[in-house]
């Protein structure tokens, strides 16, 4: 299930940022038995490069990656570790 959702994330991600480094991990093996890993959403951490971060605040950035994956953050994702960088800042 969870590698669909993984799939899921990486098309959202993909579609909307165009990235040259995409990394979506799934990370709910780590949080079993979790209180908000009882509806069955997942952990997921997300590592996305894209020339559309570039010149803003971590704080858009994030809220740019939440907007992409829309109703998935209500229906399949429970938690979600990002790291969004533009180009220029890749590590």
């Amino acid at each position: 299930m969870n590698a669909v959702r993984v799939e899921r994330i990486r098309a959202a991600l993909q579609e909307a940022f165009a990235p040259p480094l995409l990394e979506v991990e799934d990370d709910s093996h780590r949080h079993a038995g979790h209180a908000g890993a009882r509806d069955g959403r997942g952990h997921f951490n997300v590592h996305i490069v894209s020339a559309a971060f570039a010149g803003k605040a971590p704080l858009a950035r994030h809220r740019a990656v939440y907007a992409a994956l829309g109703g998935m953050m209500e229906t399949d994702i429970h938690a979600l570790s990002i790291k969004a960088h533009s180009p220029d800042e890749a590590p």
